[in-house]
């Protein structure tokens, strides 16, 4: 992996074993990266040294790794430009996350995907996308309930919650 400290980059061995871990991907994005890897062989035939298996797909014209920091500012500029304000490299995470759980992927899935050490911890920081899907699931349900079915069952209920079920609660 790429980490950078006190300005400079240096690959490393991962911290952790679930930072080590292969990552499914998407046909699309597959043929991407091919395309990318092509180009890889292009620039070093250019500069005269071959491809490694461990060479980075994107690196500087002098073949060193692209600086985090480099990356993370040509994004904000691209971003800006489509204009949405405020968006960080970071944020893609989440935007991956978030949407593989409003897909219905397996939350384990997603976790094993970004690393995270459990599952758990996967759950806690995406919480707020399970919440919009649980209040999804229970207007699914009530679509699925016949019409007349508060007044059928109003007969066995409290006054309390006589009154919930008038207000659709």
């Amino acid at each position: 992996m790429l980490y950078k400290r006190r300005g400079v980059c240096e690959l490393k061995e991962p911290k952790t074993d679930h930072s080590r871990r292969r990552v499914r991907m998407t046909p699309k994005l597959a043929l991407y990266l091919a395309s990318c890897k092509a180009d890889c062989k292009t620039f070093h035939r250019q500069i005269e040294k071959p491809l490694a298996l461990d060479d980075l797909v994107s690196v500087t014209p002098e073949g060193n790794p692209i600086d985090p920091s480099a990356l993370s500012h040509t994004f904000h500029k691209l971003v800006k430009q489509a204009g949405l304000e405020g968006v960080r490299f970071h944020d893609l995470r989440h935007t991956f996350a978030s949407l593989m759980l409003m897909r219905g992927a397996k939350p384990k899935v997603i976790s094993e995907a970004l690393g995270h050490s459990s599952v758990a911890f996967t759950m806690d920081v995406y919480s707020h996308i399970i919440d919009g899907m649980q209040e999804d699931a229970m207007a699914l349900l009530d679509g699925v309930l016949p019409d007349g079915v508060v007044q059928r069952i109003n007969a066995n209920l409290t006054p309390t919650l006589h009154n919930l079920a008038l207000m659709g609660r």
